[in-house]
């Protein structure tokens, strides 16, 4: 039975992590706070917002901490706004600070330009009542692919990148790099606890640790959007840590063993 099956509401955390997003951080709160205020139910079990701030050096943290959201009673009628800080290491070093500090009986990670609107919560939250890991896709039901809208070298680094993994770490999972997934709070605990990837290729390392750990998982489909401002540079040291990091995933929890 998956860990996350429960009655009654059930509290939320919801984790993004943030590098120098002082420009982007506040419009995307703004956006965010509008959808879960506009709702009580969507806050009935409680929500709590927290930010990771991944060492930034332009006020982001500050930005976070200066809004009024930050000052809500964490057991109340409203989201209310937590920021922790981290030394800089990367994304999946503040996703796992995030979502091992998470208290919500289920908990999301999402990207903080809210590439994916936050109208797209509901789909994986209605997936974790039967699972215990919900992956955002941008492959819809149709076989229509809401990346066409990158830059064609993205798109082409991304196909290369999906063939390796598949091949190599996670299988059939068509869009690993979705920054938009649900977690029941065991599994979150138990999976980032093991997570020893930092990159950009942490996701793939979590897909393959749930499936090893026998993990109920699945896939949905979202909404997303490009937002650039991408601070991911390609070229040849990226490509040579991300091909290093895809080939040790599976030698480094191979002796990680299905729960009992």
């Amino acid at each position: 039975m998956p860990t996350s099956a429960a009655q009654g509401p059930r509290s939320l955390t919801i984790v993004l992590p943030a590098y120098n997003e002082a420009r982007r951080v506040g419009p995307a709160l703004d956006e965010l706070f509008a959808y879960l205020d506009g709702d009580p139910d969507r806050v009935a079990g409680g929500v709590d917002v927290l930010v990771v701030d991944d060492g930034s050096t332009d006020g982001t943290a500050d930005l976070v901490r200066g809004r009024p959201e930050a000052t809500r009673p964490k057991s109340g009628p409203q989201a209310s706004l937590d920021v922790m800080t981290v030394p800089h290491a990367g994304k999946g070093a503040a996703v796992r600070a995030g979502m091992l500090a998470a208290r919500g009986d289920r908990v999301v990670f999402a990207d903080a330009d809210m590439a994916t609107p936050p109208a797209e919560l509901p789909k994986l939250l209605t997936a974790l009542e039967s699972n215990d890991v919900a992956l955002g896709s941008r492959i819809q039901a149709d076989g229509s692919d809401m990346r066409a809208s990158q830059p064609g070298y993205r798109r082409f680094l991304g196909s290369l990148f999906h063939l390796l993994a598949s091949i190599w770490v996670v299988g059939d999972v068509k869009d690993t790099q979705c920054g938009f997934k649900g977690f029941s709070h065991e599994a979150a605990q138990d999976l980032f606890a093991r997570q020893r990837v930092t990159s950009i290729v942490f996701d793939v390392e979590l897909i393959h640790l749930a499936r090893r750990r026998g993990y109920a998982m699945v896939v949905v489909p979202i909404r997303w959007e490009d937002v650039r401002g991408s601070r991911m540079r390609p070229g040849p040291l990226l490509a040579l840590k991300v091909a290093w990091d895809l080939f040790r995933i599976p030698l480094l929890h191979r002796s990680v063993r299905k729960r009992r």
